[in-house]
């Protein structure tokens, strides 16, 4: 009887795990560009950590189990929770502010669907430290390079919490109950709640803010409807166009829980139907609840499965196949294998005994673009037949300038 894989999980075959990898270096090298850091937390922890964050209600979509000392563990959902408190028990001395970038795998018991799965990947960065509208600035500039570097076609919204926060104080202990609703997408629950607390006007208010939607003209009709000072806004919409960011205003985005502070972004991508958002973030305050200082922080978590799904780069490196043609050539044949491994050429050599013939028929199962076969007259000649297997060209090359020559043709074309 065969063993199936859990439901909700994937086995990644050679050629996804190439394009990931791919995914992963892009993304790695704009984040240490920018000065961030690499941190990595457990894969468990205990489950305090999220019901603190995210409150009891998180239990119904964790992995929890005890231990067989019966302390409550859990899989990790997200990653922000563990990177804070890995920051209150060990870095809150440390010079701010903090640039940390994480990715790790994440679990959640939900029902699977398109891009969406129970083991999962996140790709995020955290500065911590600074409330400036020029960390919001970076944090955004920075998810913006990463997605624009996976050649993604996406739109970049930007908001502020603190709008609907403040729109929302009549509602007093109710109000974190319609920021939820609202986070959600739930207008039905949002009118039946405000029908309940008699508050049809504030409901038409809130209504129309969350529809506000585009560029800076939405500002200035925002400025119509709430309290609240913008300028935090405007400078970094500002700031973001002369960069070049395209993005919109959207006073729509929200978050149900409380601990986010201002300014929250979100990514959409085409192609994903209903799980569209590929990127989001913003800036909040954690390390409170974690047993720390009030430190404020800013950063974003991109779904990393949703991008690797998106992403259509060349992510194969295409090796070269050296052939051996002559019974007791063998040796030369690794020999010169480790010398093409040494300059960085991916080099198969067959393990297999086969014939030539059958040797050729396998490098073009594997897409190796180039074969190097040795034989007797090669070996005594000082050169390697080099063979195109997309055209059947073949070249004699002296052995001393193999791996110049192959580097040369392996280059990526521009």
């Amino acid at each position: 009887m065969r063993i199936e894989r859990p439901r909700g999980t994937r086995d990644f075959l050679p050629e996804e795990m190439e394009k990931r990898r791919e995914v992963e270096r892009r993304l790695r090298k704009l984040a240490e560009s920018f000065g961030y850091r690499e941190v990595s937390t457990p894969t468990f922890e205990h489950s305090e950590l999220f019901k603190r964050k995210s409150g009891e209600g998180i239990v119904e979509e964790m992995y929890v189990f005890e231990d067989k000392s019966k302390r409550e563990l859990a899989l990790r959902p997200e990653l922000t929770a563990p990177i804070i408190r890995m920051f209150v028990n060990e870095c809150s001395r440390m010079p701010r502010p903090l640039r940390f970038y994480y990715f790790g795998n994440c679990f959640r018991y939900e029902r699977p669907q398109k891009a969406r799965y129970r083991e999962f990947w996140q790709f995020g960065v955290e500065l911590i430290g600074s409330e400036s509208y020029l960390a919001d600035l970076e944090v955004i500039l920075l998810a913006y390079k990463m997605l624009e570097s996976l050649e993604i076609d996406f739109e970049l919204h930007i908001g502020h919490v603190g709008l609907l926060r403040n729109l929302l104080k009549p509602l007093g202990e109710e109000s974190s109950k319609a920021m939820r609703l609202i986070d959600k997408k739930d207008e039905e629950g949002l009118r039946k709640l405000f029908s309940e607390l008699g508050m049809r006007d504030l409901e038409e208010k809130v209504l129309r803010l969350t529809e506000l939607v585009g560029g800076k003209e939405v500002i200035e009709e925002a400025k119509e409807i709430v309290d609240f000072d913008f300028n935090h806004v405007e400078k970094l919409s500002d700031l973001l166009e002369s960069l070049g960011v395209k993005h919109r205003i959207n006073f729509g985005i929200a978050r149900g829980l409380d601990y986010y502070t201002g300014v929250v972004f979100e990514c959409y991508a085409k192609g994903l139907g209903a799980q569209k958002q590929i990127c989001g973030g913003g800036s909040y305050e954690l390390a409170q609840i974690f047993g720390g200082e009030r430190t404020p922080a800013t950063g974003f978590a991109i779904g990393f499965d949703r991008v690797c799904e998106l992403f259509k780069g060349d992510s194969v490196k295409k090796p070269v196949v050296v052939i051996v043609n002559f019974p007791g050539l063998e040796k030369n044949a690794f020999e010169l294998a480790m010398r093409l491994r040494e300059s960085d050429i991916t080099a198969v050599v067959d393990v297999m005994g086969r014939n030539l013939k059958k040797q050729l028929s396998y490098a073009n199962d594997i897409n190796a673009e180039y074969a190097v076969i040795i034989g007797e007259s090669e070996v005594k000649g000082g050169v390697f037949r080099v063979k195109n297997l997309k055209t059947g060209e073949q070249l004699d090359v002296e052995a001393e300038n193999i791996t110049t020559f192959l580097s040369e043709l392996l280059k990526p074309k521009t």
